[in-house]
C-alpha cells in the first residue's frame, strides 16, 4: 500500500491543509507537510476535503442498478410491493452478486467508502440474495467496508421458517438483525418483536427496524422496540429505520419517545422522502437522538428514482428539513458522515490523524455549496488508494 501526500486542500472549517497518509490510514493533518522523495505527492487545488460518504440505509440485493429499465405496473400498498418485488425476483433470476456490485461501485464513485444494506431473507429465496452480496463484500474488500442487515422483508411471522433462516444469516456473517412493522405486517408486535430480540441476544447483534407504521401505531410499536433495548441492555445498539411516526404525533408524545431513544441512544434513520411524515432533524438534534440518512432502494421494483450519490441525498435532508443557513445545511452533511458512522459502528472514522483514509475531494468553497450543489467528485480516496476521479475509475 503505498504512502500518499495530499497536497492544497481546504478543510471543512475553511483551513487551508495537507493530508499525509501512511499504511491507509491518515497520519497527519497540517498546512506545510513535508514528506520523503519516494511518497506520491497529488494536489488537490485548493478542493474541499471531506472524509468519505458513508449510505447508512439502502438495497444492495434489489437493485436494477446495470440492467435494463424496470416497467413498474405494482399496486400503490406495502404488500402489493413486497409481493410483486418477490415473485419478480423469483421470475427473473434476478442475481444479488452483480447488481449489488454494480451499485456499490456506483457509490463508491461517487465518495461513500462505507455502505449498510439491507438484504432479503425470505422462505422463497432463503439465503441466496444474502450469499450475493456478501460476494460482493468479499470482492471489494479493501474498497468498500459493506455491512449486511438480515432483514425479513416479507414479514418474520407470516411465512414459517423465516426466523430460522434470520438465525442462520446471523451465524454466517450478517453483521445487523433487521425487522419489518411488527404490527401492521406481522399483526402481533409483542410475538414478532420478542423472536427478533431473541435472535439479536443469541448472536450478541445489534437491530434496525423499519418501522414504516403511522401515528400512534407507529408510537406504540416504537414503546415496544424500546422496552426490550432498555431490557436486554441494547443500549446504543438499535436503528429505527424511517420512524414515519415520529413526524405526526403531538408535542408530549413525540417528546416523551424522544426522550427515551436519548436515554438508550437508539439512532434514527431517515431517507428523507417528500411523500410521508418524517423525523424532524432538528427536533432529533434538540433532544439529543442521532439522525442519519440513507436512500432505501436505488433503481429497484419499488421505485424508479434513488442515486449512489450521497451528497445529493444530504441535499435531500435539507430540503426535507428547510435548512437554508450554511450552519444548518452541515447537519446534513453530518447525516452522511459522522453520524451514519456512529449510528452504524462503522470504525476509524473522520478526519483525523489515526482515522482510516477515506477521503473525498469536491468542487466547492464550503460544506453548504458541496450539499446544495453537488457535483462529480474531484477524488475519491479509500483505505489510502486513490480510487476514483472526476466520477470515473481512478483505473480508466
Amino acid at each position: 500500500m503505498a504512502d500518499l501526500l495530499l497536497k492544497n486542500v481546504h478543510a471543512p472549517n475553511g483551513d487551508g491543509v495537507d493530508v499525509l497518509i501512511r499504511d491507509g490510514r491518515i497520519q497527519q493533518i497540517g498546512s506545510g507537510l513535508a514528506a520523503d522523495p519516494a511518497v506520491a505527492v497529488e494536489e488537490g487545488g485548493g478542493a474541499l476535503l471531506l472524509p468519505g460518504l458513508i449510505e447508512g440505509h439502502t438495497h444492495l440485493d434489489k437493485t436494477t442498478w446495470g440492467s435494463p429499465w424496470y416497467v413498474n405496473e405494482v399496486g400503490p400498498a406495502l404488500t402489493d410491493r413486497i409481493d410483486n418485488e418477490r415473485a419478480w425476483r423469483a421470475r427473473s433470476g434476478h442475481d444479488a452478486a452483480s447488481h449489488s456490485r454494480d451499485l456499490a461501485l456506483a457509490f463508491l464513485r461517487a465518495g461513500a467508502t462505507r455502505i449498510r444494506t439491507h438484504v432479503d431473507i425470505d422462505t422463497d429465496a432463503g439465503l441466496r440474495h444474502l450469499d450475493g452480496v456478501h460476494a460482493t463484500r468479499h470482492a471489494l474488500a479493501g474498497r468498500v467496508e459493506i455491512q449486511t442487515v438480515a432483514f425479513p422483508q416479507s414479514g418474520l411471522l407470516a411465512r414459517a421458517g423465516t426466523a430460522d433462516l434470520l438465525d442462520q444469516a446471523l451465524a454466517q456473517g450478517a453483521d445487523v438483525l433487521g425487522g419489518l412493522d411488527p404490527s401492521a405486517i406481522d399483526r402481533d408486535p409483542v410475538k414478532s418483536l420478542d423472536i427478533l430480540f431473541g435472535l439479536a441476544d443469541k448472536h450478541g447483534k445489534p437491530v434496525d427496524i423499519h418501522l414504516h407504521e403511522p401515528g400512534e401505531l407507529g408510537a406504540f410499536t416504537l414503546d415496544l422496540i424500546l422496552d426490550r433495548v432498555q431490557a436486554l441492555g441494547m443500549t446504543g445498539k438499535a436503528v429505527i429505520s424511517h420512524a414515519f411516526c415520529l413526524g405526526a404525533l403531538e408535542v408530549r408524545r413525540l417528546d416523551g419517545l424522544l426522550k427515551r431513544l436519548a436515554v438508550l441512544d437508539v439512532a434514527l434513520l431517515t431517507t428523507a422522502p417528500a411523500s410521508r411524515p418524517v423525523p424532524s432533524l432538528r427536533a432529533c438534534r434538540e433532544a439529543g437522538v442521532t439522525l442519519f440518512g440513507g436512500n432505501d432502494g436505488v433503481r429497484d421494483t419499488w421505485t424508479p428514482y434513488g442515486s449512489p450519490d450521497m451528497l445529493a441525498r444530504a441535499m435531500q435532508i435539507g430540503l426535507r428539513n428547510d435548512l437554508r443557513r450554511d450552519d444548518e445545511i452541515a447537519w446534513a452533511l453530518e447525516c452522511v458522515t459522522g453520524a451514519a458512522a456512529g449510528a452504524c459502528g462503522f470504525a476509524d472514522y473522520g478526519l483525523a490523524s489515526g482515522a482510516r483514509a477515506d477521503l473525498v475531494l469536491a468542487d466547492a468553497s464550503c460544506v453548504a455549496q458541496a450539499v446544495a450543489q453537488p457535483a462529480p467528485r474531484r477524488l475519491v480516496i479509500s483505505n489510502g488508494v486513490i480510487v476514483a476521479r472526476n466520477g470515473e475509475d481512478a483505473a480508466a
